[in-house]
Order: structure tokens, then sequence, then C-alpha cells
């Protein structure tokens, strides 16, 4: 043979060789890895794919019922997937300083008193706050707007859209308040929008209704809480804490939210009932309505007495004014004797109802209430169409 033929067979030969040498290496480091899932697999440690495929099983059960072809949205999410490295968040329970968020808000809450929040405000955002932050599990500085949405996610499967709302808007009060004060770096809620109510106008008393209650009146105490509620629009706690000094004529100064007083007015039916009640009176207290005292027991009364109990200054804390819980307690049993739904504000609604049905321009009820937007306003009013027709006919030429 020649040799350059014997020099080609043999480079040929070295060749192949030298492919199955490659062949063989790589079989081998396969096997070798796939001996290696096996092992993790084995062991409990979750391979990436398998992670990718718990994740959508997981978003599958959350959404099925939203979504008609669920195979479809399968496959897509396996497309979409393919490209990550899937890693579910350790829910190993993580320490932060509890005592630095409680220090926050304690300065929070110093803050909105000496701005002049009431009581009742600075009770509920001492309730709400640390409840969320709780919940959430981070140190404040450390929150994002991220940690927020996920809580109101959850939330908003556990309560009413109007709570879930009630809690984003204390919360994003805290948020704004540190950032302004320089005490975090950024507020996480200020690019989240609020969550959408349904907006529902509750209704007034009807005429008919009002003369059922007010025929059904029985003490001069009870006619007067009834008659001023109607006449004034004012809040059930702004009625409790009237003082006979606030009282002037056919005027009277309130004490509203935020600690901003106004004024509002009696109408005929309010003075008149007003006056049969202070002639009825036989104390000195300083305030208008004043609080049974405590332990009292009704039933020690004769049955001709015990609805003017109030009657004998023996039976009055006299140092203290009846609260919202008595009033309410009162109307309500009303309502169910004559089979009306009858709480406190359905009378401040029925007011400015009523005074904007008279011809009230809309500005004006909406001082009267002691609102700052007339948008609150708004949501008040029970106007029907026939209101609307009348006003057009009235306005409209």
């Amino acid at each position: 043979m020649k040799p350059k033929i014997i020099a080609f067979i043999v480079l040929g030969i070295i060749i192949v060789l030298a492919l199955v040498v490659i062949l063989i290496i790589k079989l081998t480091d396969n096997s070798s890895k796939q001996i290696e899932i096996t092992k993790e697999i084995n062991a409990g440690i979750p391979y990436k794919w398998e992670k990718r495929m718990e994740l959508i099983d997981e978003i599958m059960m959350n959404i099925s019922e939203y979504i008609t072809d669920q195979m479809a949205v399968s496959n897509c999410l396996y497309i979409i997937l393919e490209g990550y490295d899937i890693q579910k968040k350790s829910t190993d329970i993580v320490k932060y300083q509890g005592e630095d968020n409680q220090y926050l808000i304690r300065k929070f809450l110093v803050a909105k008193k000496i701005k002049g929040c009431t009581d009742r405000t600075l009770r509920f955002y001492g309730k709400e706050i640390p409840k969320v932050l709780d919940k959430i599990g981070k140190p404040v500085i450390d929150i994002t707007a991220d940690d927020v949405r996920i809580y109101l996610a959850y939330r908003m499967r556990e309560v009413t859209p109007t709570t879930a709302d009630n809690e984003l808007r204390c919360l994003r009060t805290f948020f704004t308040w540190l950032n302004a004060e320089e005490l975090i770096p950024r507020n996480p809620t200020i690019n989240i929008t609020a969550i959408k109510r349904a907006k529902q106008q509750k209704e007034a008393f009807t005429d008919i209704e009002i003369v059922q209650m007010r025929n059904n009146l029985k003490t001069s105490r009870d006619k007067c809480i009834f008659e001023m509620l109607i006449s004034t629009g004012c809040r059930v706690s702004e009625l409790c804490q009237i003082k006979n000094s606030e009282i002037d004529g056919d005027h009277v100064v309130v004490h509203g939210k935020g600690n901003k007083d106004r004024i509002v007015y009696l109408n005929a039916a309010a003075q008149y009932a007003l006056h049969n009640y202070q002639n009825d009176r036989n104390d000195v207290s300083e305030w208008l309505f004043p609080k049974k005292k405590e332990g009292l027991l009704l039933h020690e009364f004769q049955r001709k007495d015990i609805e003017n109990w109030w009657m004998d200054a023996n039976t009055l804390d006299l140092n203290n004014h009846i609260d919202k819980g008595t009033v309410e307690s009162r109307i309500r049993t009303l309502g169910r004797k004559l089979g009306i739904k009858a709480y406190p504000h359905k009378f401040r609604r029925t007011c400015a109802t009523n005074a904007l049905r008279a011809g009230m321009p809309i500005e004006m009820v909406s001082k009267m209430l002691g609102h700052e937007q007339i948008g609150t306003t708004q949501i008040y009013l029970d106007l029907k169409e026939d209101d609307l027709k009348m006003m057009h006919q009235k306005y409209v030429r």
C-alpha cells in the first residue's frame, strides 16, 4: 500500500477512537448527573422543575373558579416559567424589633392627640395599626408596598371591601406621618390606590314613619332627644355632649369631629320639646342629658314612674352625660315596637334629605352636618326620581 493511503487510514482510526472516548465520557457524565438528581430527590431536596410544577398547581387551585379553560392557562404557565428558577420563600419565623414598632405607634398617637383627634379616632388607630403590623411581621422601616398589597389581598378574603379600605386608610395615615417626620425613608402606601367599595345610599325616614314614632314617645326626655335629632341633624355623640350653657334660644353649639365646634338650629317642634323637658327636670347638672347612676336598677321604681326615673335627681350621675349606646337603645327599641328600622344616624340622613328637598343649597346642608366635603353629604341624601322630577319642574324652563 502507498504511504499516503496508510496515513489516511491511521488518521481515520484515531478520529473514530477519539469520538468513541468523547461519547463514553458524555454518557458517563449524564449518568452521574442523573444519579445526583435522583439522590437529591430521594433525599427530599426539591428539583427546580418540580418546584415549577408545585407553583403552577398552587396557582391553578386558587384561580380555577375564575377561568374556563384551565388546561390552556396551565400550559401558558409552563411555557412562561421555563426560563425561571423557582425557589419558595422561607416560612421561618422572622424576628424583628416589635418594640421599635410600638415606639413609633406611640409617637404617632401622641402627635395625633396633640393635633386634636378624638379619643374614638385614637382608639381606632391604636387598635388597627398594631394588628396590621403584626400580620405583616416586619419592622416598620422594612415594610414595602408589596407587603401591604399582599396583606390586603389576604384580608379581602376575610372582610368586606369597606373594612379593608378602612384599614388601608389607617395604615396610609400612619406611614404618611412617619415619612413626613423623616422616621422612614419612603411611604410604602403612597402608590396603593383605595379599595373600591359599593356606594349604597341608605334610606331616610318617611313622613309617615316620623309621625308614627313621634306619636309613640312617652316622656318629655325622649321627645326632646327625638326632635333635636330630626331638627339639627347632629351626630348622636354631639347630642350627648350638649351642655345647658351651650343652648341659646333656637341655636345650639355642638362639638364635632376633630374638636370642631359648629352651630345647629332648632325648629319650632324641637324648641317646644326642649322647653317641656327642661321644665320636668329636677337636677342641677350642667349636661342637657345627665347619665344614670351606675348600678341603678329601674325595676325598683313604681311602674307608673319607671319611664320618668330621670326626674329624680338622686338617680342621676350629675357629673357625666349619657352615652351613645343609651340613645341608640331607646331609638332601636321604639323602632322595633313599630316595625320601623330606626337608629340615631338615620335622623341625620333624614334631616339632610328633607332640607335639600325643601330647597336648601347642598353647600348649606353640608355645613349644617359639619362635613368638610360635599361628596360626603351626597352619600347621606336619600333622593328619589320624584325629587329630581319636582326640581326639574321648579328650576328648568
